[in-house]
């Protein structure tokens, strides 16, 4: 027997095969001078634990790692964008110098404010 983790994923509903169809075919149409990136988020615990959604151990046998922390860890979340042309970021999800946690809102600022005016 082998361990395995629960995969999460989005249901699909009835048009969403033909939106990734559509999707697909527009980014088979992309030019050399379109601009295209792509972004995400990652999230660096301050105590120096280890995110396991961004971590993966490959060992030839169960190293039976285990790793303890408070349920509240202090941590800081981490913007990036890669372009077809470079890269953008970081940007730290912050508020007076202090960490806040990532909403619509903070979403919608930085795109607003560092992001779109960095595509110039």
């Amino acid at each position: 027997m082998h361990p395995y983790e629960i995969a999460i994923a989005q249901k699909l509903k009835g048009r969403d095969f033909e939106n990734r169809t559509k999707l697909c075919r527009d980014l088979w149409n992309v030019r050399v001078t379109d601009v295209v990136f792509f972004s995400d988020e990652a999230h660096f615990h301050l105590s120096g634990t280890i995110n396991k959604q961004n971590f993966q151990y490959w060992s030839e046998s169960n190293p039976w790692e285990l790793q303890q922390r408070a349920g509240y860890d202090p941590k800081v979340t981490v913007w990036c964008a890669v372009f077809n042309f470079g890269v953008l970021g970081p940007y730290v999800f912050e508020e007076d110098d202090v960490t806040v946690k990532v909403n619509s809102s903070h979403y919608c600022a930085i795109l607003q404010n560092f992001f779109q005016p960095r595509l110039g």
